[in-house]
């Protein structure tokens, strides 16, 4: 298993950015697939973005492509989700997720979860 925690959240403007972190620790961080998930007010959870296990394969939902970035430094065994141009509509609580074996977009193929970091975007 592998433990996550996320940062990074909390209150920006429309049209502007963050940068959430999710730090995993456990068993070795480079074995997994890395997922972003979020759950907005009344809705169930998301995929947002998964990263393969040395970031040659990605992959996004489609509101968010060309907004985020999702990207992973093994040496660190932190997993990043840059957000660009936010929109009202992004706000959610993020999770970041890890699985072995191929980048997934369902969230029940993900067994090791961290807490959330809430992003709240204002118009």
């Amino acid at each position: 298993q592998v433990q996550l925690v996320e940062s990074g959240g909390g209150l920006v403007q429309a049209g502007g950015s963050l940068r959430l972190s999710c730090a995993a620790s456990g068993r070795a961080f480079s074995t997994y697939v890395m997922g972003w998930f979020r759950q907005g007010p009344g809705k169930e959870r998301e995929f947002v973005a998964a990263i393969s296990q040395f970031g040659g394969m990605t992959d996004y939902r489609d509101s968010v492509k060309g907004r985020f970035t999702i990207s992973r430094d093994n040496a660190k065994n932190t997993v990043y989700l840059q957000m660009d141009s936010l929109k009202p509509e992004d706000t959610a609580v993020y999770y970041c997720a890890a699985r072995g074996g191929s980048v997934a977009r369902t969230r029940t193929e993900y067994r090791d979860w961290g807490q959330g970091t809430q992003v709240t975007v204002s118009s």
